[in-house]
């Protein structure tokens, strides 16, 4: 499995969230861990863009309402997780 990660770009956040990047990091990257284990576990062939679009559920689910809404994940760590669920589940 993978080991998600979600960085935050500093040029993107304004001076408070950039106080608190690493603790938004961290909780970005707990919720979206959390969200691939359950996903993967329940994995039943569907296409990567399904998977993508729940683990983007799953993660937004598993965070505070107002993180959820402020946070714009990087598709291409979502590819990558999704793109090894499916991997793992078909090898």
């Amino acid at each position: 499995m993978v080991e998600p990660h979600v960085s935050l770009d500093p040029a993107t956040l304004d001076p408070v969230e950039q106080k608190l990047r690493g603790p938004l990091e961290e909780q970005l990257t707990s919720a979206l861990r959390a969200a691939a284990g359950k996903i993967q576990s329940r994995y039943a062939g569907e296409p990567v863009d399904a998977v993508i679009a729940e683990l983007l559920d799953e993660t937004r689910a598993g965070l505070h309402p107002d993180i959820a809404a402020a946070w714009s994940p990087d598709p291409a760590e979502l590819r990558r997780v999704a793109d090894a669920i499916v991997r793992d589940a078909t090898s």
